[in-house]
């Protein structure tokens, strides 16, 4: 009997941590293949020589992106920063491409909110109707139909997944919403950057974008979608000197219809029963980022400290498999109604 044919799959921007963690996935994906990645400065370099890693797995050379090279692909992701995806999204969709979007161009819907957060002009304000934001917890049927969707981020994806099952049963205030968040130095990508040397981040620890982060527009406007209405979030990420992994800390005041803890817990449960990658832990869990790493799950636990007003709930996930690149994959699979674990199969690595 003869194979089924492999998607083909095209990655612009391959030689960041988003681009390398995506080539570490596919390259084990049972019905994928990349047959095109990009990079305009190592145009002409061996994958396997920028990443040993990943010799043996990989025979691609990186090339100058070219539309004509990536429509021949069924499906597009983009691992590139802002502002990249969206100058070539209308020729690749004219020509009928599928897209999956990793940077932040498609994910807020208001072209002029997104141009106050990045400070230019997005280039394709027609499309964002289009987009269907890419998390799958939330918008799977959705996803199933897109021809681009746009890839949560790292940080909501870890906020939004927590307050999740809270907020659709309207439990918590969701005008006081706090998210406390603290994310490996892999969160600000691979080129180099003086804060992320190791002799500044090593042995410290501390919060930054606390007046105003990028993606709190991001944030609210999900949370808003999962409530109904416009909710208030006070979000403080942080850097924490580890290379890859994000905790979130959560905190919602409890409405006077919450159910006791144990009614909470249960429901978390039975909201997440059918998610392949999201683990409730039991009743008193404190998930650590060492259970995710390397792998595609957000591990959740519920708290009432004190039996008091104040559900605390944590979420951890990798930033760069659940947060962006695995997340990604679990997008695509959804899309060409392939097994939604396909290649994303794998236990956290320990220690």
């Amino acid at each position: 009997m003869s194979q089924p044919k492999k998607l083909r799959v095209g990655i612009v921007g391959g030689t960041g941590y988003t681009g390398v963690e995506l080539l570490r996935l596919l390259a084990n994906h049972p019905h994928a293949e990349v047959v095109a990645i990009t990079s305009r400065s190592e145009d002409g370099v061996a994958v396997a020589d920028m990443f040993p890693s990943l010799r043996g797995l990989l025979d691609l050379r990186f090339s100058v992106p070219d539309v004509d090279v990536l429509s021949e692909c069924d499906v597009v992701f983009f691992a590139t920063p802002h502002n990249v995806a969206m100058r070539m999204m209308p020729e690749l969709l004219a020509k009928n491409v599928r897209v999956v979007d990793l940077s932040a161009d498609f994910r807020l819907r208001d072209a002029q909110q997104w141009s106050a957060w990045y400070h230019e002009e997005h280039a394709c304000p027609e499309i964002l109707a289009e987009a269907v934001y890419g998390l799958p917890e939330m918008n799977r049927e959705a996803i199933r139909k897109a021809r681009l969707v746009a890839c949560a981020g790292c940080y909501p994806t870890a906020v939004q997944l927590g307050f999740l099952p809270a907020l659709e049963e309207g439990w918590i205030n969701d005008q006081t919403l706090i998210a406390s968040c603290a994310s490996g130095v892999s969160g600000a990508g691979r080129a180099a950057k003086v804060p992320m040397l190791m002799a500044e981040a090593s042995d410290s620890f501390k919060a930054y974008g606390a007046s105003g982060h990028r993606h709190l527009p991001e944030l609210e406007q999900g949370l808003a979608d999962i409530a109904g209405h416009d909710v208030k979030l006070t979000f403080v990420p942080h850097l924490i000197p580890m290379i890859r992994g994000i905790h979130a800390t959560l905190y919602g005041t409890l409405s006077k219809n919450a159910p006791p803890l144990e009614e909470i817990q249960a429901h978390f449960e039975k909201r997440f029963a059918n998610e392949p990658f999201v683990d409730v832990m039991p009743a008193g869990s404190h998930p650590e980022t060492r259970f995710v790493k390397g792998a595609n799950y957000c591990r959740i636990a519920v708290h009432q400290p004190q039996g008091r007003d104040t559900l605390v709930i944590l979420a951890v996930i990798d930033n760069l498999t659940k947060g962006a690149s695995g997340q990604a994959i679990q997008n695509m699979n959804i899309m060409f109604d392939l097994p939604e674990n396909a290649g994303l199969i794998g236990a956290a690595l320990l220690p």
